[in-house]
């Protein structure tokens, strides 16, 4: 096992890291700007634009927010024996508590960014910009986690269904099915 393999395992079996990265991450970045008064991306815009990038930023989380709820119907209609394994191995409830974590995550983010958005004025008295730079930071590590599990999830599911339907026959495909539909619909029009 490879270092790499070690530690998207560690990562993977550790959700609260995503808080912990983000809360890192801002931290040093709010060091660097209080440090050397530099590195402020969200002061050089304007109140204005910042609070149409926070309303565009809670469509876009809410959006992969609701395409995270599709893809848990997916992976729960899904149901081969690979994918009845994994569940069957797995503790009671920790594959639910990772999907309900994973949409958690986004209500959280969306929350952030309104708090965000409503709090922050000419000038941002109260550094509102610092609560959406880190919801942001923290939605992008939970989207990645989302689709790195939803990932794995498909992969079981895709080999049940590959293996089920090996042994149907394959459909031929006609190579000249096109040219003759073209000379039929030329010769129709």
């Amino acid at each position: 096992m490879g270092v790499r393999t070690s530690i998207i395992d560690w990562w993977a079996e550790r959700a609260w890291a995503d808080y912990l990265v983000s809360a890192t991450v801002l931290g040093a970045h709010l060091f660097v700007v209080r440090t050397s008064g530099s590195g402020d991306w969200l002061t050089w815009i304007g109140a204005a634009q910042r609070t149409d990038m926070y309303a565009a930023a809670t469509g876009a989380v809410s959006a992969i927010g609701g395409l995270s709820a599709i893809a848990i119907a997916i992976y729960t209609t899904a149901n081969g024996e690979r994918l009845r394994a994994v569940r069957q191995q797995q503790q009671p409830g920790e594959l639910r508590r990772t999907w309900r974590s994973l949409l958690q995550g986004t209500a959280l983010a969306c929350a952030l960014i309104l708090a965000a958005f409503s709090l922050d004025r000419d000038e941002d008295p109260l550094s509102a910009r610092f609560i959406f730079e880190y919801a942001i930071l923290f939605a992008s590590l939970r989207f990645a986690r989302f689709v790195w599990f939803f990932d794995k999830i498909m992969a079981i599911s895709d080999a049940d269904q590959v293996e089920e339907g090996s042994s149907r026959a394959v459909p031929v495909r006609d190579p000249n099915w096109l040219e003759r539909r073209r000379r039929q619909h030329d010769s129709n029009g």
